[in-house]
């Protein structure tokens, strides 16, 4: 059974995975040796995973949007069409109005272009309506951050190899898996994740936390976007949300423990002045989910992060 206590850790190896277990106890109030065994304990029983999260820049997927699909049929195949899409980040069947949503991740605007194009002509398509974002305003499992001027060479990408398998490998333990002395490796690390190339962050499994309520949103705004996404990202039980435009000019997620706590976060995200439409979607099914900049394999030459992207 979790606990508070068990709650606050998470929250905090969400923001940063690396901390270290005195950092943790400080936070909570326990002691080191007590932290150490919680943490571990979360990780046994699958309630989070603690891994690095490649920037999306890095992999040249820099445009993020989301399409909404209308079908004519079974939404079925088109899931599977969908979750195949390399370019496809998220996939799920919804009850709302549109039956079907996908979020993708591209290079440029022009290859955003060629895959709605591919997309419309998917078998049980009747339309798609997309939203391209601007920024991405909050993301609690991927956390939003600036990306830096960096070379990444190959031992960097081996490192972040690592770390995308076990976010907390000590220095160590990474040093000797690609070949370097323990403070070498440390200060590759600690500069990959200061230049904003990768995150370490828990990823909390809904359904052993007992969190697996969850629903996407678009907003309309009467006013200012900017200051309408400042203030919905405070929401509490809002975990994803981006500005820009198209169908919509805010998209998020709300996720809550039960529908009672799903219903108070949308009734807080409605009373926000400036919310002219707030249209909801329920994620009846999942075919493909994969966290922004994962997944994908190193390219085969090792990139110069662009400065000043956004997350």
């Amino acid at each position: 059974m979790l606990d508070a206590v068990d709650a606050a850790l998470m929250r905090a190896l969400q923001g940063d995975g690396r901390a270290t277990y005195q950092a943790l106890a400080d936070g909570v109030g326990l002691s080191r040796t007590a932290v150490r065994a919680r943490v571990r304990r979360l990780v046994a029983l699958g309630a989070i995973r603690i891994v690095g999260v490649l920037h999306a820049g890095v992999m040249g997927r820099e445009v993020f949007a989301h399409v909404s699909f209308t079908v004519s049929g079974p939404v079925g195949p088109l899931l599977g069409e969908l979750a195949g899409r390399e370019a496809v980040t998220f996939a799920a069947q919804t009850a709302g109005r549109f039956p079907a949503v996908a979020q993708v991740r591209v290079r440029d605007d022009q290859a955003l272009a060629e895959e709605v194009a591919a997309m419309r002509v998917l078998p049980g398509v009747g339309g798609a309506e997309v939203f391209r974002a601007g920024n991405v305003v909050k993301d609690a499992d991927s956390g939003v951050r600036e990306l830096k001027d960096i070379t990444i060479d190959p031992l960097d990408w081996r490192l972040v190899r690592h770390l995308q398998h076990d976010g907390r490998a000590s220095y160590a333990e990474l040093a000797r898996r690609v070949g370097l002395s323990q403070a070498a490796a440390r200060s590759r690390v600690v500069r990959l994740i200061e230049a904003g190339v990768v995150h370490v962050t828990a990823l909390v499994e809904p359904t052993v936390v007992g969190a697996d309520e969850r629903l996407g949103f678009g907003v309309r705004c009467r006013g200012d976007a900017a200051v309408l996404a400042a203030r919905l990202a405070a929401v509490p039980g809002v975990s994803f949300l981006a500005a820009g435009f198209g169908r919509y000019d805010l998209v998020g997620t709300a996720a809550a423990e039960d529908r009672a706590g799903l219903v108070e976060a949308v009734e807080a995200i409605r009373a926000c002045p400036d919310v002219g439409r707030l249209e909801t979607w329920e994620h009846l099914r999942v075919a493909k989910e994969r966290l922004r900049g994962d997944g994908g394999a190193a390219p085969a030459e090792v990139p110069r992060a662009r400065k000043g992207v956004a997350a």
